[in-house]
């Protein structure tokens, strides 16, 4: 084709499309008249919208509630909020996330995770007599004593702090890593999550 013969269909595209909306609408059936016009857009039905962030907050599917309200609770011993621009763990959604992870993990993970939280209530409940979401500080960090012990590159054969070791480490890189942590630490004008493009 031609460039001479291109514009001149280019501008017989509006009149050939103006054509096409005069002609009537084509009869269902030859006994009805024609069809009637579509639904004004203003009896169309209304959406209710939502935020897109809202519509995805997620909710505890792999663990117990028991084992959930467990992980709660170590979160918020090992990541406190400290003050307005460092939101804790619970506020930066750490347990949930883990929820998800752990739950999509490979079965020796699970199995760390599962044990621990398990061992921590029923220890709970063997010292307290309640479980260990329910304890105050002093008494949490009396069954948290794992985590103060020193490091070493043998894994601890108890399957509580087998646990603390694996879940402080996943509760702080989850926090530190969420958009609720990023948004409170600025530098220079922008902060350290990336926020998507709308």
């Amino acid at each position: 084709m031609k460039r001479r013969g291109f514009f001149k269909s280019l501008a017989a595209i509006p009149a050939g499309s103006a054509l096409l909306a005069q002609q009537p609408a084509a009869p269902l059936n030859p006994t009805q008249g024609i069809q009637p016009p579509a639904r004004a857009a203003d009896e169309l039905p209304k959406l209710d919208t939502t935020v897109a962030e809202g519509a995805a907050d997620a909710m505890p599917r792999f663990f117990t509630p028991a084992q959930f309200s467990a992980l709660e609770k170590v979160s918020d011993v090992i990541m406190p909020a400290a003050g307005s621009n460092s939101p804790g763990a619970l506020a930066a959604g750490a347990p949930e996330f883990l929820d998800f992870m752990i739950g999509d993990s490979g079965a020796d993970r699970q199995h760390i995770y599962r044990a621990g939280l398990d061992g921590l209530n029923a220890q709970a409940k063997r010292q307290f007599n309640k479980a260990f979401s329910d304890l105050d500080a002093t008494q949490a960090g009396t069954l948290l004593a794992p985590l103060r012990q020193p490091w070493t590159y043998e894994e601890p054969a108890d399957p509580v702090a087998r646990f603390l070791r694996a879940a402080k480490i996943d509760i702080r890189t989850a926090t530190l890593n969420s958009r609720e942590y990023g948004a409170g630490r600025r530098f220079a004008g922008t902060g350290q999550y990336w926020y998507p493009l709308d």
